[in-house]
């Protein structure tokens, strides 16, 4: 169960016309830190990204569906939390489930939220994409960042390639 001011961020979120996607971030985010603070595992960061966009749907955050190379297992899934986001009343787990899924996730290791294995997911996810993709985020980050952003993130890829030509 997502957390009270976790939703409350993602319905702010969805007020001011945010995309879906930015909502379900609120998700991700508090699922990625379950795995730092220790509450449990995750087996890589794909896996910690799916449990909060899970938890997302179910709050009735309406994500797209993913695309068709996904397993079956995996599409009915997600209508299962995608119908469960649209009850008035959500149903709950019940008790013997949810503590198997716990069980589960506690055993498994916690270098799933390192920065490291965020970053590698981020970076294989970017490269998916194509170079188009990159490119056009690229320009929306340029146009959303700001002057004091910009100047940052120019100090930073400047230190950045400082370190990799030594």
């Amino acid at each position: 169960m997502p957390e009270k001011d976790v939703i409350e961020r993602a319905r702010k979120d969805a007020r001011e016309g945010k995309s879906p996607s930015t909502q379900a971030g609120e998700f991700v985010h508090e699922e990625i830190e379950h795995v730092r603070e220790g509450k449990h595992g995750a087996k890589s960061a794909k896996q910690a990204i799916a449990i909060g966009l899970s938890k997302a749907r179910r709050a009735g955050v309406k994500l797209p569906p993913p695309g068709a190379k996904t397993s079956a297992r995996t599409r009915r899934k997600v209508a299962q939390d995608a119908a469960a986001g649209k009850r008035r009343t959500p149903h709950r787990t019940s008790r013997s489930r949810s503590r198997a899924t716990t069980r589960v996730l506690k055993r498994q290791g916690r270098a799933a939220a390192s920065k490291q294995a965020l970053s590698k997911q981020a970076t294989g996810a970017a490269r998916k994409r194509g170079a188009g993709a990159r490119a056009a985020a690229a320009r929306k980050a340029v146009r959303t960042k700001g002057a004091r952003g910009r100047s940052t993130a120019a100090k930073k890829a400047a230190r950045t390639r400082a370190a990799r030509s030594t």
